[in-house]
């Protein structure tokens, strides 16, 4: 009787350990997408040189800028080419958001309401550049699946922001990378459930010690031969950098 009971409790408790210590379940979702960002961000403060393609079925046009960050509260973006908008800056410092538009000689306060407006007129959004919300803190994380994405077996997980939050979005679905923490695809809807964009990684480089996608392309699910395509040119990690070099004095100034 006891050997039964015995083998009973095993064979109940084995599938259930099966499935809750594999690796799509034994990781806590929150820290999966915190890694991630930290790994993306760094886990202090980020030095960036990119070039982003805006890419419409009529036209196309390429931007570089040079980003600076500090945990979530301070970001500074610099436009570096083309001619035209060479010198223009943006500035997050807490709540506040600034842009600085030298051709006019104009600082311009952003309004919250624009933060889902396209930066620069590309697919990416205010929010993504000045990194407004967060999504570590201001969502709730669930990991869903476990699929493999451009060869790499992936955490499937679903992102929806909590009560109180300022956020863009109604949901995120992120696909993480289990080897390197990598964000290998993104889903972005609104607040009424429906597909808004799409993000896919790829190239991946070793840039500042560390594994991450060198190109990113963020797709509109409803507008054909659209996209905007981000390359990282340089990146490093954990910079020495301070509160005071984001500033409205140093938004004029940095080069």
């Amino acid at each position: 009787m006891v050997m039964k009971r015995k083998h009973l409790i095993t064979s109940v408790l084995i599938p259930f350990m099966v499935i809750f210590l594999s690796p799509a379940f034994a990781q806590d979702a929150t820290e999966i997408v915190k890694k991630a960002d930290e790994k993306w961000n760094g886990e202090k403060s980020s030095y960036s040189e990119m070039t982003m393609k805006i890419i419409r079925p009529a036209w196309e046009r390429t931007i570089e800028f040079k980003s600076w960050t500090l945990g979530r509260d301070y970001a500074l973006t610099l436009i570096t080419s083309p001619a035209k908008e060479k010198g223009q800056t943006f500035l997050k410092r807490e709540t506040e958001m600034w842009n600085w538009m030298p051709t006019i000689n104009r600082m311009i306060k952003l309004p919250p309401s624009m933060m889902s407006d396209g930066w620069m007129g590309s697919d990416y959004t205010n929010d993504d550049i000045l990194k407004e919300s967060s999504m570590v803190v201001d969502y709730t994380h669930k990991i869903t699946d476990s699929e493999t994405i451009d060869g790499r077996k992936c955490w499937k997980i679903e992102m929806t922001p909590k009560e109180d939050a300022a956020v863009v979005w109604g949901k995120v679905i992120r696909w993480i990378s289990k080897d390197e923490y990598m964000m290998m695809k993104s889903e972005y809807y609104d607040e009424y459930g429906d597909l808004v964009k799409s993000e896919f990684a790829s190239d991946v480089k070793v840039m500042d010690n560390r594994k991450i996608p060198a190109r990113v392309e963020i797709i509109p699910a409803d507008k054909e031969s659209q996209k905007t395509v981000v390359i990282i040119n340089k990146i490093r990690f954990n910079i020495d950098i301070n509160e005071s070099f984001f500033s409205q004095q140093n938004m004029k100034r940095v080069r």
